[in-house]
This record gives C-alpha cells, sequence and structure tokens, in this order.
C-alpha cells in the first residue's frame, strides 16, 4: 500500500476527528482570505474614489466628513458655501477644471447630487451610457449602475425625491416638524425627475448616487438667486503649487475650507490600519487555535497506532516511514482546510460585497489574488507540518518492540 493510501485510510478511519480539524483550519483560512481581501479594496477604492480632483471646497467642519460625503457619498455635508465661490476658483490660473456639486436630497436612500455633466468627462473619460443619454435639462437625471439594479430603474422611469440623506418611513414623515415639514415634502413631490441614463459599472461610490443638474436643489426649494448655494466645489489643479496657492487663499475665509483630498483620505485608511491591528490579533489566536487543534488530533492519532507502528517497523519498514505517516497525515488535514477555507473566504466575499458597496462605497473584487495570497498558503501549510513534527517524533524514536509492546 503507497503511503498516500495509508494517510488517507487513516484520516478517514478517524473521519469524525479529521472533519472538525479540517474545519477549524478552514474557518482559520477564511477569515484571514476575507481580511485580506477587504483591506486591498479599501485600499485600492480609497485610491480611486476621488479620481483627478485632488482639492475639494466646502463649508468649514470636519475635512474628513467633507471628502467622505462629496466623493463617496457617506454621511451627512458639513454645509453649503455661497455660489460665488465657485466664480472665484474658476477665475484662479492654477485651477484647470472645477464642478459645483448640490446635495442633500435622497431617492430610495440613495443621494440626489447635482453636478456639471462634464465632471463625469472629466473624471472617467468617453465612456458610453449603459442606457440613454447624459441629462441637459432641469429635472432630468442619471442613475449610477447600482442604484438601477437595486432598485430596478431604467431610462425614462419618473420619481420625486425625499428631503435628507436617508429614506424615512411615512410614519416618521408625520412626526416631524407638523405643517413645516409637510410643505417640505409637498415641495419635493411636485417635483419630478426623468431619468434619461444608466451609468456603466464605474467601481466607485458614484455607482450608488442618482446624478442631476446642479440647479436641482435650487428649483426644488425654490430658491431666488441671491439665497442660491452649492455643497462643495470639486477642484482639478493644474499642478501642486496651484492647489497649495488655492488652499491658503480661500481655506478659513468667511466660513470656507479647503481640504486636500488625498490627505483626508489618507487619514481614513490609517484609521482603518489601527482597527486592522486588532483584526491582526484576532487572526492570530485563530491561527493559534488552529494549530493546537492539529495537534491534539494527531496526539489522539498516536494514541490509537502505536501498536500499528510498531507492526510495521517489525515488517521491515523505516523510522522515516512511520514518521512519515504522521507527519503526512498531518498535511493532508491541513490542505485540505486550507482549500476549503480559500473556498469560503471567496465566497464570504462574494455574499458581502454588495453590503460594503452599499455602506462604504468600496468594491471588494471576490475573485482576486491578494499579494499575499501564496503566503497563506505556505503559512498554512507550515503551521501543519510543524504541528505533526511532534507527535511523529514520538514514534519516530522508539524501538519497533517497545512501540508492538505499548
Amino acid at each position: 500500500m503507497s503511503l498516500f493510501k495509508f494517510t488517507l485510510r487513516n484520516v478517514l478511519h478517524r473521519r469524525f476527528l479529521s472533519l472538525l480539524t479540517i474545519c477549524a483550519v478552514a474557518v482559520t483560512v477564511a477569515f484571514i482570505v476575507l481580511v485580506s481581501l477587504a483591506q486591498d479594496s479599501v485600499e485600492q477604492g480609497a485610491e480611486k474614489g476621488y479620481g483627478p480632483f485632488d482639492l475639494v471646497i466646502g463649508a468649514e467642519g470636519s475635512e474628513t466628513q467633507l471628502v467622505l460625503n462629496t466623493f463617496y457619498h457617506i454621511g451627512a455635508p458639513t454645509g453649503n458655501i455661497p455660489l460665488a465661490v465657485l466664480e472665484q476658483v474658476k477665475r484662479d490660473s492654477g485651477v484647470e477644471k472645477a464642478y459645483a456639486m448640490t446635495t442633500g436630497d435622497n431617492y430610495g436612500g440613495f443621494p440626489v447630487v447635482g453636478i456639471d455633466p462634464e465632471y463625469f468627462l472629466t473624471r472617467y473619460g468617453d465612456r458610453n451610457l449603459e442606457q440613454g443619454t447624459i441629462y441637459r435639462n432641469t429635472g432630468e437625471a442619471i442613475v449610477g449602475s447600482y442604484v438601477a439594479r437595486t432598485l430596478g430603474l431604467k431610462a425614462g422611469d419618473t420619481f420625486s425625491g425625499a428631503h435628507g440623506l436617508v429614506q424615512q418611513d411615512e410614519h416618521e414623515d408625520e412626526l416631524v416638524n407638523g405643517e413645516e415639514h409637510e410643505e417640505e415634502e409637498d415641495s419635493h413631490t411636485s417635483f419630478n425627475y426623468t431619468i434619461v441614463g444608466i451609468l456603466p459599472d464605474l467601481n466607485t461610490p458614484d455607482d450608488r448616487a442618482i446624478f442631476t443638474t446642479l440647479d436641482y436643489a435650487w428649483a426644488v426649494h425654490g430658491l431666488d438667486e441671491k439665497d442660491k448655494e452649492i455643497t462643495a466645489v470639486l477642484v482639478k489643479p493644474g499642478s501642486l503649487l496651484g492647489a497649495h496657492d488655492l488652499k491658503g487663499s480661500l481655506d478659513g475665509s468667511n466660513g470656507v475650507q479647503a481640504a486636500y483630498t488625498s490627505k483626508a483620505v489618507s487619514d481614513v485608511v490609517n484609521a482603518v490600519d489601527q482597527g486592522s491591528r486588532l483584526v491582526g490579533v484576532l487572526t492570530s489566536l485563530c491561527v493559534v487555535l488552529a494549530a493546537i487543534s492539529i495537534l491534539l488530533s494527531l496526539i489522539a492519532a498516536v494514541g490509537e497506532r502505536t501498536r500499528d507502528a510498531g507492526l510495521l517497523r517489525l515488517l521491515g519498514k523505516s523510522r522515516g516511514y512511520v514518521w512519515m505517516t504522521l507527519t503526512s497525515e498531518g498535511l493532508v488535514i491541513t490542505a485540505a482546510g486550507l482549500l476549503m477555507g480559500l473556498l469560503l473566504g471567496h465566497l464570504g466575499a462574494y455574499l458581502l460585497k454588495d453590503a460594503l458597496f452599499a455602506q462604504a462605497g468600496i468594491q471588494i473584487d471576490p475573485f482576486h489574488l491578494t499579494g499575499n495570497y501564496w503566503m497563506i498558503a505556505a503559512g498554512t501549510l507550515l503551521i501543519g507540518l510543524l504541528s505533526s513534527m511532534g507527535p511523529a517524533f514520538r514514534l519516530y524514536r522508539l524501538s519497533p518492540l517497545a512501540l508492538f509492546k505499548s
């Protein structure tokens, strides 16, 4: 009988304990793979989340809040700034492109964003829409691919938005601010949007937003010219020096702040990395528990197989063969757990990708092979081998007669 068949027979003979050990290894590997995929997705999503707009201008407050709301459609804006700020930015010689943005309404829980349609050309190049055409007139809108799939929207559909960045149920609407709130809801209901196009998959937070003309907020609320405000200005500077000069001239003046987008995003990623340290500790504990599980399984196998090992030695098998029967059993169990864990990790990423994208605008690729993928595989097999060597060495040291008598 070959060594592999002999090992496989031993594993199947103790199938329940072997299965428990395989499951322990699989859960550990799946957890490591899922965390690794999520970390890579956060870093990649953060890098391409803001495109070429290295500077963003908005109301004074948290720079991180301003950037997350403007580019990732997370949380509330820091406030509004005068429309005149846009003209001031456009007159700056260090600015290549600048687009104003208005936010504050939602449909189905997805934000309605007002912005110049040229924004898409600047950020994504000349890409074709999935359906229809770009918006041109007030009341026309295009929908991100994720929103279209989630709400079942298509070109030609109409809808009316609601105030706020989250959808409230009807019962809550009746209880908020009485008549004043009812009037606001009425004004939103009377303003209908017509979907004229569906965006392609952009794999950015823009997939989960609805876009329309900049003046939608002014039209919805019936604002006069003097009352027109914007939420933020997205700036593509011509150079780093131009961005620095513009930030210096606007930052802190008349309730306006200018923030470096990359710095704010880096702060968020660093905060995530701090949290990843705790996850790393939990991962280490899982690895230790998996190693202990393999060790206990093989110690139990030694107790059962001492007489068999003695018989093999009396029949002329070498010490190395006896040692290999036990270490190969540990490696077979570890390899089975590794393969199962890799499948579970990617399956978990696939099942969680929509939830992660809906909450944070981060697109996780469940089929992506991370940079440390092979390190996970090699490390798992090494742990299995090391856990097997102790019990195997115990059999290796004993003489054939002592093994048989025991």
